[in-house]
């Protein structure tokens, strides 16, 4: 039986060897909540040059707060908390990572198995915990010098191979017998270490494995498809992803539909109002084929059309999940979407024969026409040009507010901003998988700390009292950050409900007659209320100049819905074009 100083010499040994090779396989980032069973890990990283360290004391936050930096930087990073409760709050984030492919490395301290199941105090069972929301799970057993170093990295290089191949979290459970504070004696671990001392004289994995690549082919049937009558589908992607994408579209002569999500702006915008017509889906009746890049598309009148067109169908996509909720019958391709379109342009640009684009240039530019005029329509239904309302915001926000990265929650505002936002050319980031009102404000803080930009996070009411811990890490931001909350005193999105005005209220929106001041006053935050549609944007822009700021739109309850009910209508027997 190991003395205690012993214990304590491996338990470090372990932890630095588990975040050494993390680093190996790219991690530059952690995110660490306090506890005292995670400590082996928290000083191993705490020590370690080449980690940034994040800090939040709410372990929800903090996988939000992970989830944020692995969107913007599309790397792993760790995430180290204590045993019990502390690792179930990850689930909301794991659960996202999952379905969006954000890859987070889950380091959560456990108690040793034999007290596990006796009544010991802060022991639940974490084997599994986030069950297929993981991609893989890793149980290490508690620390010892029967288990040898080389068996301990090679298991998390496989680990960091399969979340390489297949996106998401991993969890790597570590169970460290107590105590974990005590005088370090190096010569203890030393002929343990011997084998691995080649190791850590490189700086490499201890187990390399090149991910497979192939070269980028062009299907022979590529030529035939591209003379068709077709649209591009742009949903949830990157800008530069869906710029490579219109670049193809411009190439085919095909008109763009692209998400919010993608912060690109087309000349077919608008969409999710302009479907609401039957002139314009007559118009879409003879298309022949539908590239489509990414998914997870917000528009339920997009999703809608989807469902029954039933021609040629292509959907571009890195990751291997199946992604067409309608179940068409597709060709998936499993590619860099970048290369994809840039080899297909190239096949373009190289073809001896011409593209005859008439006969779809007509439908094509009376779409572009009905874009213009679904916006019209919805421009007159917002009142004059000082009213604040969120549909007035949505209509404006996206033309008004200085060059800045974009952090856009899942309450109403996403749908308004697909409905009449122009979000043009701007880094967009959601939340948009399992599409959970939690943790927003933590993910956008996460965004900001990898881009280092300014941001402008738009989030709900509930949303933001759901998240409301996560205002502390706005101290921690570095670059100007607005977080604008649009009160509408509950869950307006369920206005367009068919239920019980009073039913409605009660189990729907539950309204909470809060305002945000004080909460903003808590966290040392600047607070402002505009009362116009000028003032926001005004109040707006400056906050992205320097500081950190809290807007809150007041809104009336209801008030959206009614506006939205008679934009609609009046978009069902308009005549776009």
């Amino acid at each position: 039986m190991m003395q205690p100083e012993q214990q304590v010499m491996l338990n470090q040994v372990w932890a630095e060897l588990i975040i050494e090779e993390l680093v190996r396989n790219g991690v530059k980032h952690v995110c660490i909540a306090p506890g005292s069973r995670s400590t082996p890990l928290t000083l191993a990283a705490s020590e370690h040059q080449y980690l940034s360290i994040h800090r939040h004391f709410d372990e929800r936050g903090l996988g939000f707060l992970a989830l944020g930096i692995a969107k913007a930087s599309n790397e792993a990073v760790a995430v180290i908390v204590t045993s019990g409760t502390a690792v179930a709050n990850l689930l909301p984030a794991v659960v996202e990572s999952g379905l969006t492919k954000e890859k987070l490395i889950l380091l959560t301290a456990d108690r040793p198995v034999e007290l596990i199941n006796c009544g010991a105090n802060q022991a639940i069972n974490q084997q599994g915990i986030f069950s297929s929301h993981a991609c893989h799970s890793l149980q290490l057993p508690s620390p010892t010098i029967n288990v040898p170093a080389q068996w301990l990295l090679s298991r998390l290089d496989q680990a960091c191979f399969i979340q390489q191949e297949q996106g998401g979290a991993i969890h790597i459970n570590c169970p460290f017998p107590e105590p974990f504070y005590g005088k370090k004696d190096n010569t203890f671990v030393r002929e343990y270490l011997a084998p691995i001392q080649e190791w850590k004289e490189a700086f490499s994995a201890y187990i390399q494995q090149p991910r497979y690549s192939s070269i980028m082919t062009v299907s022979p049937q590529w030529m035939k498809t591209a003379q068709k009558k077709g649209i591009v589908i742009i949903g949830k992607v990157s800008l530069e992803e869906a710029q490579a994408a219109a670049e193809l579209a411009k190439e085919l002569g095909w008109p763009v539909l692209a998400d919010p999500q993608s912060g690109y702006y087309s000349e077919w915008a608008h969409y999710d109002l302009w479907l609401q017509n039957s002139g314009c889906i007559e118009l879409l009746s003879d298309v022949e084929c539908v590239l489509q890049f990414g998914a997870r598309l917000v528009s339920k009148r997009l999703t809608g059309w989807l469902d029954n067109y039933q021609n040629d169908y292509y959907l571009i996509d890195p990751h291997s999940e199946l992604l067409d909720v309608s179940s068409h019958s597709h060709v998936r391709y499993r590619a860099n979407i970048m290369s994809w379109c840039q080899a297909h342009i190239d096949s373009l640009v190289e073809r001896d024969c011409y593209f005859d684009h008439a006969p779809s240039l007509l439908w094509s530019e009376s779409l572009k026409v009905a874009s213009l005029n679904a916006l019209a329509l919805a421009r007159s239904m917002a009142c004059n040009s000082e009213t604040l309302s969120e549909l007035s915001f949505a209509l404006t926000v996206g033309q008004k507010v200085e060059s800045c990265d974009w952090f856009v929650g899942n309450s109403l505002i996403v749908r308004l901003l697909d409905m009449v936002g122009e979000l043009n050319q701007q880094h967009t980031y959601t939340n948009r998988g399992a599409s959970g009102i939690d943790g927003l404000v933590a993910t956008a803080v996460g965004v900001q700390k990898e881009n280092q930009k300014p941001l402008l996070a738009l989030v709900g009411d509930t949303s933001l009292l759901y998240d409301l811990n996560s205002l502390a890490l706005l101290k921690q931001a570095t670059a100007p950050f607005v977080l604008v909350v649009m009160n509408n005193d509950g869950g307006g999105i369920f206005d367009l409900l068919p239920v019980d005005e009073k039913k409605k209220d009660d189990y729907y929106r539950m309204p909470h007659t809060l305002e945000f001041s004080h909460a903003a006053a808590m966290f040392g935050l600047a607070y402002h209320r505009p009362e116009t549609l000028s003032c926001a944007v005004s109040m707006i822009n400056e906050g992205l100049e320097s500081g950190v700021h809290l807007v809150e739109i007041n809104t009336p309850a209801g008030q959206v819905g009614e506006e939205l009910t008679r934009l609609l209508q009046t978009i069902q027997h308009a005549t776009l074009f």
